[in-house]
């Protein structure tokens, strides 16, 4: 095509095509797009313009263009398509991630349904299913039951505990009462020591309750710098009557430990109770350092413990059978309150042979400085 005097080039076509005038920029690179006015609306090309000269030098301009409706019509069907299928697909989508979701959530719904029944019906002994998958439900089931086995023998722990101080408490009110009684009707037959060896065991029994309510109840000990061997030498030299010599060992490790001085007594003291009890000579305690530790160990020539019984003997209220009546043998709370103390201050407490034969408590704790 030429030309016009505007610069704008004009087509012409033969037969029934209508003469088109196009208007269009010209880029630098020789590309433009413009719009085709003919009868029958508009229509998008995509026209490039190559710069020439002829022979005799005169500037020529050649367009070559092509039409855009294809792309045009691929856009508005893949448009179209969209449209329509979106909703579709975000039904579809939405209705398979809600069936995965409540699937996976059975298990959770499962173990909802069981805490629930649980918790209406107070029985521990219930636990919630465990799917056989290895995922998060799997460990919070695996979990929630160690908890519920926990929780279960806690409260079974505590029953007995209520039911073990019950009896306990009984026997002395009992026999208090029987002396008072008897002494209300006939004052010459008033027993004066028996009553009074009944409330001293009366009122210690209530002080070791209370010292282990208040170690239940995870009360701090204390972070007192106490010095081992000293807290030794002071309980040894209150103590009076006991039946057997106690005999200690020297040099006594120098250390301190940090906690309640009146708790280690307290271990100390119920310690030498047992070693008293069960010797059938003699005592032994001695304070030496094992690493970064101060073992305190009291000692007996007695008949020493059971390995089988080694851990037993720590729970509340257990008596060995050498030691089983109450007037001789305590209400067989002394060894529980020396390990729970040795384990508030961050020991142990346990038991071995000693040379002599005997028992041999050691009680290990963090040294300090």
């Amino acid at each position: 095509g030429d030309d016009d005097d505007d610069g704008a080039p004009r087509s012409r076509v033969d037969g029934d095509t209508a003469e088109r005038t196009l208007s269009f920029p010209v880029d630098d690179d020789g590309e433009v797009t413009y719009d085709e006015d003919d009868r029958a609306g508009r229509q998008d090309f995509r026209v490039a313009a190559v710069r020439s000269a002829t022979g005799d030098g005169t500037p020529v301009t050649v367009y070559a263009g092509a039409s855009l409706h294809d792309q045009q019509q691929a856009v508005s069907s893949v448009t179209r398509s969209m449209l329509i299928g979106l909703p579709v697909l975000l039904l579809v989508v939405g209705s398979v991630t809600w069936l995965v979701t409540r699937r996976a959530l059975r298990p959770v719904e499962g173990i909802r349904r069981e805490m629930g029944a649980i918790t209406a019906s107070t029985d521990l002994s219930r636990r919630v299913p465990e799917p056989d998958s290895r995922d998060e439900v799997a460990r919070l089931a695996r979990t929630t039951n160690a908890t519920l086995a926990a929780l279960e023998h806690s409260v079974e722990r505590q029953r007995r505990f209520v039911a073990d101080a019950s009896h306990e408490l009984r026997s002395p009110i009992a026999s208090l009462r029987t002396q008072l009684e008897v002494a209300a009707a006939h004052p010459e037959l008033l027993d004066v020591d028996g009553a009074v060896e009944d409330t001293v065991r009366l009122q210690d029994l209530a002080a070791d309750l209370l010292l282990l309510a208040r170690l239940d109840a995870g009360e701090r000990p204390g972070d007192a710098r106490v010095p081992l061997a000293p807290l030794v030498r002071e309980e040894l030299a209150q103590r009076v009557g006991d039946p057997h010599p106690v005999h200690l060992a020297h040099p006594l490790a120098e250390g301190e430990v940090l906690g309640s001085r009146g708790q280690l007594a307290r271990v100390l003291g119920n310690l030498l109770d047992n070693a008293q009890r069960h010797a059938r000579s003699a005592v032994g305690v001695a304070v030496r350092r094992a690493g970064d530790q101060l073992v305190l160990e009291v000692g007996d020539d007695g008949e020493g413990v059971p390995e089988a019984e080694r851990e037993r003997i720590f729970e509340r209220f257990v008596r060995l059978d050498a030691a089983r009546t109450r007037d001789e043998g305590g209400a067989g709370l002394g060894l529980a309150i020396a390990r729970d103390v040795a384990e508030r201050h961050g020991g142990t407490l346990a038991v071995g042979t000693a040379p002599e034969g005997g028992a041999l408590f050691a009680l290990r704790l963090p040294l300090v400085g």
